[in-house]
């Protein structure tokens, strides 16, 4: 995505942390086929990064999974994390950060696992993101990602369109700059697969309802400064009405998932492979 604010990703999930899994079930499913992507890569990590965690469903999972290994959460929202600390369990060896994905608050080669569900497609540049999860990740370590595609929402851009020419709906970049990022950013044997899923709503005011529930309202630079009024809205929802099958409002979500690893043979930048934790607990 480009165009976008960082602080106000924050602010915007931040404030969203509170009712974010009661709107989340689009996130959840991509998350559950990200993880269960797992089950084909032959994986003994002892420390595994959750990379834009959010409220730590998937981090729930990778320590169900690898019961040896410590699951440091990062977000850029706090809000978020105290979320997720909620459903910490007694004894858990989940750690908390809030940091940016453009600065990973670890030392080179430290991590062997950099997990990252929807998350990437809130960094207005990739590159420095795909970077910095290659310089933590140790040498055969892997990233496993998913992010979303430009055809995401696209009845809710059309319908918009139908109104006026501003975005109203977030941009995403294609699967093939995301490859490109992934390669430049130094992963070797990158993969990336492309599926579709559609959601259904009985009323466009649904769909608006969970976007802003988990947080993803429109964020680009260019998106209008007003409110939108009546009569406004009334047209988008008209212009909708023409994607109406079956009772229902379709909502497509192009997914992207990717996976590279680094190299066996590559060094760390500084020789480390020991991970300060006791420098990166919140609590």
């Amino acid at each position: 995505m480009t165009g976008i604010d960082p602080a106000l990703i924050r602010r915007s999930f931040d404030a969203a942390a509170p009712t974010y899994d009661d709107h989340a079930v689009i996130q959840r499913e991509v998350a559950d086929r990200l993880l269960d992507r797992l089950a084909m890569m032959k994986l003994e990590p002892r420390l595994v990064l959750d990379l834009g965690a959010g409220t730590g469903y998937c981090a729930r999972d990778l320590e169900r999974r690898y019961r040896k290994a410590t699951v440091l959460l990062l977000d850029a929202a706090p809000g978020m994390l105290r979320e997720a600390s909620r459903h910490r369990r007694w004894r858990s060896r989940q750690r908390f950060a809030a940091a940016d994905a453009r600065a990973l608050p670890l030392p080179d080669a430290s991590v062997d696992l950099v997990l990252s569900s929807l998350a990437f497609q809130w960094c207005d540049d990739l590159e420095p993101a795909f970077r910095e999860c290659r310089r933590v990740l140790k040498p055969g370590g892997l990233l496993l990602f998913s992010t979303l595609g430009p055809d995401t929402l696209k009845e809710l851009r059309a319908a918009y369109a139908a109104v006026d020419r501003m975005p109203h709906v977030n941009r995403f970049v294609d699967m093939h700059e995301v490859g490109d990022a992934l390669i430049r950013s130094g992963f070797s044997s990158p993969v990336l697969e492309r599926e579709d899923l559609t959601a259904t709503y009985a009323t466009v005011i649904d769909l608006m309802r969970d976007l802003k529930g988990i947080g993803a309202v429109n964020l680009h630079d260019e998106r209008p400064r007003h409110l939108s009024g009546r009569a406004r809205l009334a047209a988008v929802i008209d212009a909708y009405e023409a994607f109406r099958r079956d009772g229902l409002l379709p909502a497509h979500y192009e997914l992207v998932f990717g996976h590279g690893w680094v190299a066996p043979n590559a060094r760390a930048q500084d020789g480390s492979s020991v991970f300060p934790l006791h420098r990166l607990t919140r609590r």
